[in-house]
């Protein structure tokens, strides 16, 4: 007779989510793999995200076309990789993090994890600042201050209510910001127009056509850390193809299209000012949308808030593992998010009053820093659990001191992290250091690509080779593999 237990319907699931980083029961996962698609579709639909596409006709002062075309490569490219996290959640019904034990062991992923902690509240204040001047832009009544605080005490009521409430908030954006989306386009293009030099301005060149690359799939690997967090309360019969498919639409249309518009805008307001590097995109924006400005960019904020509440809800999932690697018997539940988020959302907003002044610059710079930090971590993830272990793992382990079959250190995987970040430096070019390969190519930088190609083989090989127990990566036809077929 069968034993496997008929997951709960959403609605009998707890409106306040008591679940942390434990893993999650059978019979309490649902869902399916559309609600993947409106979570990362509706969430990408912001303000931060059109400012990081007009980063490419702004800051790197690229011509529209060839702006345009370097934020679907690199959008394109890097959902992958998110796609590929995500299918993760459903299988193994735990926080992304959490998971990170079996490549790095346990005490090793704390490695990865203060990391992540700190991108997550670097973007939680990012988003805040920007959230803020939109919101200022749009009702003068409201300072940049006010605005910052208001939208972060939305991001953290949703992330108290946790997984339910942010997946709904989700949903319902992918409808409204969606629309608005759209009428902010037709609005710009029909409407207002377009002057007849508007192709005449920004120019090609490799060094901003690279960055807006760059950038772009950055933003998706931003997600790899986080995005089973999402996934880990779907049936495991969701299937790893689905919830891939569903994610990785979802999370490159939410984008794309966003983005698209940032670099209209960009170049739009710099052929009307002539000065490329004194744009401001959400102002110019709001002035362009005349008279919908306070309808559609408040929409816009209302996402803000949405991705805000997703960063600080992961941010606190990784502080929860950070304190559990130390008290392995200690699962955290509702009340301790609650705490961990309140404290999360307090260093965030110091930060996002503190340094708002000139924040693009920071910005600019703090995604440089996420490139070479997260990309050899994806790395390798992705190979450990497509390629070595096909998504077998032993989810009690995860949870011991000792980090069972995956030992304390897995000093193989840290190696090649940090191989792989000192393999980037080289080829790095910000604003802060350019390496002298990335000088002897006029400043391109590709390092992000040089890390992947160099950590994934390199982690493949070194794991095959010096792994300690068989049992804990069984070599067998990749499951992934198999199902896409």
């Amino acid at each position: 007779m069968s034993t496997r237990t008929t997951p709960v319907a959403s609605a009998e699931v707890p409106r306040l989510e008591d679940k942390t980083i434990q893993p999650i029961p059978a019979d309490e996962r649902h869902g399916k793999a559309r609600d993947l698609f409106t979570i990362w579709f509706g969430s990408n639909i912001m303000i931060m995200t059109i400012v990081t596409g007009g980063l490419a006709t702004t800051v790197f002062g690229l011509h529209f076309v060839p702006a345009i075309v370097g934020i679907i490569i690199g959008n394109v490219i890097g959902g992958i990789f998110m796609a590929l996290h995500s299918a993760q959640g459903p299988q193994l019904g735990v926080a992304q993090m959490i998971q990170t034990r079996g490549q790095f062991g346990s005490y090793g992923a704390l490695l990865i994890v203060v990391i992540v902690v700190i991108m997550y509240v670097g973007f939680f204040a990012a988003n805040l600042v920007f959230g803020g001047e939109a919101m200022a832009a749009v009702n003068p009544g409201i300072s940049v201050d006010a605005g910052i605080i208001i939208i972060g005490v939305v991001s953290v009521i949703a992330t108290i209510f946790g997984y339910r409430l942010i997946h709904a908030y989700a949903r319902i954006l992918s409808v409204v910001a969606g629309v608005a989306l759209l009428l902010a386009f037709a609005w710009i293009l029909f409407v207002q127009g377009l002057p007849a030099s508007f192709l005449d301005q920004g120019n090609f060149n490799w060094v901003g056509f690279m960055g807006t690359i760059s950038v772009s799939a950055l933003w998706q690997l931003a997600y790899a850390p986080y995005v089973s967090d999402y996934s880990r309360y779907m049936p495991q019969g969701t299937g790893s193809a689905p919830a891939f498919w569903a994610s990785y639409s979802g999370c490159v249309l939410g984008t794309l299209f966003p983005m698209i518009l940032g670099a209209l805008v960009g170049t739009l307001a710099a052929t009307l000012s002539n000065d490329a590097g004194n744009v401001e995109i959400v102002g110019s924006l709001g002035a362009f949308l005349q008279p919908w400005t306070m309808i559609v960019i408040g929409i816009f904020c209302l996402g803000v808030a949405a991705s805000n509440a997703m960063n600080l809800y992961c941010g606190v999932l990784c502080s929860l593992t950070i304190g559990q690697t130390f008290k392995p018997n200690w699962l955290p539940h509702a009340k301790t998010r609650s705490v961990a988020a309140l404290i999360l959302f307090t260093l965030a907003v110091l930060i996002a009053l503190f340094a708002r002044d000139n924040f693009i610059l920071f910005y600019t710079n703090f995604l440089s820093f996420l490139m070479y930090v997260l990309v050899p971590w994806t790395a390798i993830n992705l190979v450990d659990y497509y390629l070595l272990r096909h998504g077998d793992y032993r989810v009690e382990d995860f949870f011991k001191r000792d980090g069972g079959v995956y030992g304390r250190f897995n000093w193989v995987a840290i190696g090649s992290y940090i191989a792989g970040a000192l393999i980037q430096v080289p080829f790095s070019a910000t604003a802060i250091y350019t390496g002298p390969l990335a000088a002897a190519m006029g400043g391109v930088d590709i390092s992000w690509i040089v890390g992947l190609a160099v950590v994934a083989p390199l982690y493949y090989f070194a794991a095959r080779l010096f792994r300690k127990n068989p049992d804990a990566a069984p070599f067998q036809t990749p499951a992934f593999a198999t199902e896409l077929s």
